[in-house]
């Protein structure tokens, strides 16, 4: 009988210690069923042998003097089990289970595969719960509108939602998808596995894998940003002074980096060199713009940051990307400012607020354009950013004029 259950150990990871403890517990809920308790039975599993042995332990009692046929028995029946028993003594009666029937073996059968259900459910949380953060690979099995269910090697189940998939992911039924395992849900019990492509992790363990010195600890992912399947910014630091991190991450002519931006479909990826000098470190993430000086408030984490004119839209970035990214990789909520040169007419945007309503000024700002010649000089795709009517960014336009006609 036992030998047969190797086959859950194949199918369910199931090791067969854990397999026996079950089958004796599960012979032992029927047992207590049917005679109201399992305290006086011995369960004998032998692996070996591939069979159960079970024994009902009844104390020796005169003949007619039975109260209780399930602890006790009469002198005369005990002794056909052991002739030289006496009264008063425990004899160890054999019970051959598939002499109670058909019914009593269902129900064996029913517990014991709510107990491997069980087991196996606890196997799979325990499992991925240490998986959290790994990376893991899977075949597509079925794709729905809202997520995607991945088959593993070992025929688990994993989730994958939209929101976790990148923007420019397309999959069919059987392809094979790398994706770091988010979290484990364990709602009633039932274990749910989700796993991610977006996730920032998944970008670490990436280079984690294409990068030897990252792997073996000589360099350490200080920090990463991302907007998934668009741009994505990592900082990253050496402990040897002979090897730069950065060229490292890349490798010869971006051998390294090259296989991670196809796995994210062709997501930019910068990478940094990490300093704990917040100036430096802020300067560095809004490469490849250059700065000229930074006002730093650490309490609010706010920084205003100054740069040429021309250097402005490197800063924001197409869509705000650029900006937006060094605001998540530092920390730190950025503000850029022009600077001025000394004898050049210019008018911040604040002193048009009795002409331009206050949430068009701010639309413009966000967009880095802090005053009225750099509104008249920007490019119409930075302008299409902030999201303005015509008729509202034509009046923009027409009260700047005015001011420098007159």
């Amino acid at each position: 009988m036992v030998d047969r259950f190797t086959e859950f150990k194949d199918l369910k990871n199931i090791d067969k210690t854990t397999m026996i403890s079950v089958l004796e517990e599960s012979f032992r809920n029927v047992l207590a069923k049917m005679f109201g308790t399992d305290e006086n039975f011995d369960v004998i599993m032998n692996p070996d042998k591939g069979d159960c042995e079970i024994y009902q332990n009844l104390k020796v009692k005169p003949d007619g003097q039975v109260d209780n046929p399930n602890m006790e028995i009469g002198l005369s029946e005990a002794r056909e089990i052991d002739p030289e028993c006496e009264i008063g003594e425990d004899v160890a009666k054999e019970i051959i289970f598939a002499d109670f029937g058909r019914r009593a073996i269902l129900n064996l059968r029913q517990t014991l595969q709510a107990k491997i259900l069980e087991l196996q459910k606890d196997a799979i949380f325990s499992k991925f719960k240490e998986l959290e953060g790994e990376i893991i690979t899977g075949e597509v099995h079925q794709i729905w509108k809202r997520e995607m269910l991945l088959i593993d090697e070992d025929q688990n189940e994993l989730m994958m939602p939209k929101e976790e998939q990148i923007p420019g992911d397309f999959f069919h039924k059987g392809d094979t998808v790398r994706a770091i395992v988010k979290r484990v849900d364990n709602t009633n019990n039932n274990p749910k596995v989700i796993v991610s492509r977006t996730d920032e992790r998944f970008l670490c363990r990436l280079f984690e894998q294409e990068v030897p010195e990252i792997h073996d600890g000589l360099i350490t992912i200080k920090a990463v940003a991302r907007i998934p399947g668009e741009r994505a910014k990592i900082a990253v630091e050496s402990y040897d002074d002979h090897i730069d991190p950065v060229g490292a991450c890349v490798g010869i002519k971006g051998s390294r980096i090259h296989g991670i931006v196809r796995e994210l479909r062709n997501e930019n990826i910068d990478v940094i060199s990490y300093t704990g000098n917040p100036q430096l470190f802020i300067q560095r993430a809004l490469s490849p713009a250059k700065i000229t000086s930074i006002r730093l408030n650490e309490e609010t984490k706010k920084a205003e940051v100054f740069m040429h004119p021309d250097e402005v839209s490197l800063a924001i970035g197409k869509g705000g990307l650029n900006i937006k990214l060094a605001m998540m990789l530092t920390g730190y909520n950025i503000d850029v400012f022009r600077d001025i040169a000394e004898g050049e007419e210019d008018i911040y945007l604040d002193e048009f607020r009795d002409e331009i309503d206050d949430w068009v000024i701010e639309s413009l700002k966000n967009l880095g354009l802090d005053t009225a010649k750099a509104v008249l000089n920007a490019p119409m795709e930075l302008l299409d950013q902030a999201d303005l009517e015509d008729t509202t960014l034509q009046h923009v336009m027409q009260v700047l004029h005015a001011e420098f006609d007159d």
